[in-house]
């Protein structure tokens, strides 16, 4: 299997040659060059361990890693010790099946993906020599899935970088408490996609990134969709393998969702993809009018989801204009200039997405409707997604099974659950707990690539 970037200018790539590069050197981002029908053996596939679905669905796209390696990373990332509560299991909540993903070590879905890379990025540093620079933008939830991953790991430096003072107290503990000598946090003077900018910049500069053999971290890297795309397998095979059911999505990078879609056009019997963002709804306008266009980021309750440029949602666009690097180009370019961007008007709709957003006053009266009615304790995020499936099931058949993912534990959002239901008993973790006595190691930096790349060349 071979990775091209979806600009079409940089040289395809084998599996493990795209997930050490990141990012394309021609800005865009690696897709396979084909997705793998696995229709005709979905009931096979999904039949023994979580460990045999993913090595299944792997082996598909990471063909240049031989089989007992590639069996022997899947087995250490998913190991009973790393997600001593399983991986990706059901919970029910009335008329919803809540898939909970946060049973890592950060307590967030990020570290379903980031254990997987990280077990990755060691295997190719140990195979080929050499060291790494690892640069993250984060919203909360990376950065610390990231460090989890990555801390400690010999011939490779982190620099994780999140939106000063928009993160949410326990996610900035989480992060700047980790005694790692590799890692380094940045708290940059601006938004979330003020850092990501930044990330993708310093891509691009292909002296730099060469020098400092720069790699990604983020959903920009394929390997991160590729391990979330197993968990829509592992949700249908939980509810019984149903002919047809729908998934709701807390959405901000887009990279959650592009899994879905991606595991959709692989077989999976996924009839709706339910988009759920806040108060940051451009995706959810996308799907509304086919219009892309960037506003303000407005600082909510579920800040993973502050975003107004989901970096993944290039390659959803990719496969819309039919994979043509220079027509998405020429949409991108448009939207860096403008802040807007609209597909080709023969581009019809695609009726697999529903967009729904939900304002902060939703969010607080699902989290507490869902406890009252259920007694299960959502965090902001999936508080989002169980709304927008709320609001799908009003207008549509309720008898098709809605998977709602869970993608964070309720503990890194203490606050939050405490205004929703008037209890502060409710959200607490001991893996939390134990951060607010430790020292925290910070650096505050403008939004400035040149600042960023002077910092990495100083502490690398």
């Amino acid at each position: 299997m071979l990775f091209h970037s979806t600009r079409g200018q940089s040289d395809p790539m084998k599996f493990t040659d795209a997930v050490r590069a990141g990012l394309a050197d021609d800005g865009g981002l690696f897709v396979p060059e084909r997705l793998p029908d696995l229709s005709s053996r979905l009931t096979e596939i999904t039949a023994g361990s979580y460990v045999d679905l993913a090595e299944a669905i792997f082996r598909e796209f990471a063909t240049d890693i031989p089989a007992a390696d590639l069996r022997a990373l899947i087995e250490k990332t998913y190991a009973p010790d790393v997600f001593p509560d399983g991986v990706s299991p059901i919970q029910p909540a009335g008329n919803l099946h809540i898939q909970e993903l946060f049973h890592g070590p950060t307590l967030a879905f990020k570290d379903v993906a980031l254990q997987w890379l990280g077990n990755l990025f060691e295997y190719i540093l140990a195979t080929r020599g050499g060291e790494m620079t690892v640069l993250a933008a984060t919203s909360g939830d990376t950065g610390s899935a990231a460090i989890a991953a990555l801390g400690g790991r010999e011939n490779l430096s982190l620099f994780v970088m999140h939106p000063a003072g928009r993160i949410s107290p326990l996610q900035y503990r989480q992060m700047t408490t980790a005694p790692d000598a590799n890692v380094h946090n940045l708290a940059v003077e601006g938004t979330f996609d003020d850092t990501q900018h930044i990330l993708k910049m310093l891509n691009a500069d292909a002296d730099f990134k060469q020098r400092v053999s720069l790699g990604a971290v983020n959903s920009v890297n394929f390997a991160r969709i590729l391990a979330q795309i197993v968990y829509y397998f592992d949700a249908w095979k939980q509810l019984g393998r149903p002919d047809r059911f729908r998934v709701s999505v807390p959405t901000g990078n887009f990279g959650d969702i592009l899994a879905g879609y991606y595991a959709k056009q692989m077989g999976l019997p996924i009839e709706r993809l339910i988009l759920a963002t806040n108060d940051n709804d451009i995706l959810a306008r996308f799907f509304d009018c086919g219009i892309y266009s960037r506003g303000d980021v407005f600082a909510t309750l579920a800040p993973a989801m502050d975003i107004q440029v989901a970096s993944n949602f290039e390659r959803y666009l990719f496969e819309r204009v039919g994979r043509d690097g220079k027509e998405l180009r020429w949409l991108m370019d448009s939207f860096a200039k403008t802040g807007e961007m609209a597909l080709p008007k023969d581009a019809a709709a695609d009726e697999l997405f529903y967009a729904v957003s939900a304002n902060e006053t939703q969010i607080l009266d699902t989290i507490h409707d869902l406890y009252d009615a259920t007694g299960y304790v959502a965090d902001p995020h999936t508080a989002v997604g169980v709304f927008a499936a709320n609001q799908f099931h009003i207008a549509h058949d309720e008898t098709v099974p809605m998977v709602c993912l869970a993608t964070a534990h309720p503990a890194k959002f203490p606050d939050a659950i405490a205004r929703a239901t008037g209890r502060s008993d409710l959200a607490s973790h001991p893996t939390l707990d134990a951060l607010a006595d430790l020292p925290a190691r910070c650096t505050t930096i403008p939004a400035d690539q040149t600042a960023v790349r002077h910092f990495i060349e100083e502490h690398l």
